[in-house]
Order: structure tokens, then C-alpha cells, then sequence
């Protein structure tokens, strides 16, 4: 009877530890949905606040010259699930909100050919 309830209570044990590792590893990958939900709700002078001047800034203007969208990188400010740090986080705006996040193992400076 000892046997059999030891055996029951380590797989208890077993099956708490599981749910434990499960939910950290949850959060762990989680990491970059929550900064961007957190960055979504904020506007250009706040994140300037939070994370202060951008690293590269590239505006996009209108006929009028009026900046209608902006791309901001910054380097060495997010993690992925192994705690390595992206190159470069882009953070893409249209007016005063982020539109678009892009984390990159690059610098940024790589630019696409048209």
C-alpha cells in the first residue's frame, strides 16, 4: 500500500513540475507579443520616454512634405526565448502609432534592392 501511494504522490509531483515548466516556458515565448502589445498603446514622445532616441529614423513623406510614416530601429532592446538580444527591434508607424513590430538578427542596414 506504501508503494502504491508513494508512486501516486511522485507522479502528483511529476505532473505539478510539467504544468510549472510549461507555464514558464509560456511566458518565456510570450516575451515579444507583450512588448508589442505594450508599445501598440504607446505614442512617439512616450516610447522616446521609455526607451529613449532611436538608433535609425527614416520618415516617409507625403507630396506635401507632411511625415505621414516613420520606421525607428533600435538595437539591443528585446530578447527571444533564449535570452539572446535581437540586433535590431523596427518599430513602424503611421502618425504618432506603431503599426508594425519586426524583430531582425540583423543591424538594420541591410536594405532591400528595388
Amino acid at each position: 500500500m506504501k508503494k502504491i501511494l508513494s508512486v501516486l504522490l511522485l507522479s502528483f509531483c511529476s505532473m505539478a513540475f510539467a504544468d510549472n515548466t510549461s507555464e514558464n516556458q509560456a511566458a518565456l515565448s510570450n516575451a515579444e507579443q507583450a512588448f508589442i502589445d505594450h508599445i501598440q498603446s504607446l505614442e512617439k514622445a512616450q516610447i522616446i520616454e521609455e526607451f529613449g532616441d532611436p538608433h535609425q529614423v527614416e520618415d516617409l513623406k507625403s507630396n506635401g512634405d507632411k511625415v505621414v510614416a516613420s520606421i525607428w530601429q533600435y538595437h539591443y532592446l528585446n530578447t527571444n526565448e533564449k535570452g539572446e538580444y535581437y540586433k535590431t527591434t523596427e518599430l513602424d508607424f503611421v502618425d504618432d502609432k506603431v503599426i508594425m513590430v519586426v524583430f531582425m538578427n540583423n543591424d538594420g542596414s541591410e536594405k532591400s534592392s528595388k
